[in-house]
């Protein structure tokens, strides 16, 4: 079933309307862009963003993990607290993916989910 939300990225849906999406995927596609936006990037909120695109071409390490996971949960602590209490967030530096995984609870319904991403 359909929500109130925009789906994103923005697009048209098949029956030429404005597609939308259940809170879930809104929540989650905000977790994208909360992560994947680069600081500077939006003229009205130019420290919005965690700047994970970045990390495509840096060093795949163990200190890069660390660091990555202080930065995540800090910009979804700082972005999206009012949606969700981030419970945990793991990286990991496997050879050449940088893989994260976010666990969070949403404050509408104290539902637990997860997410997971890969650079």
């Amino acid at each position: 079933m359909s929500g109130n939300y925009f789906d994103y990225p923005f697009h048209i849906d098949n029956r030429g309307r404005v597609a939308i999406t259940d809170e879930d995927d809104h929540i989650r596609d905000m977790i994208e862009q909360v992560l994947f936006t680069n600081p500077g990037e939006r003229v009205n909120l130019p420290d919005f963003g965690c700047g994970l695109k970045q990390l495509v071409f840096a060093p795949n390490s163990d200190v890069l993990a660390t660091a990555t996971q202080f930065t995540v949960s800090h910009a979804l602590q700082k972005w999206l607290g009012d949606l969700i209490t981030t419970q945990s967030v793991e990286v990991r530096a496997e050879e050449a993916t940088l893989t994260i995984q976010i666990v969070y609870v949403k404050r509408t319904t104290l539902e637990k989910k997860q997410v997971t991403l890969s650079t």
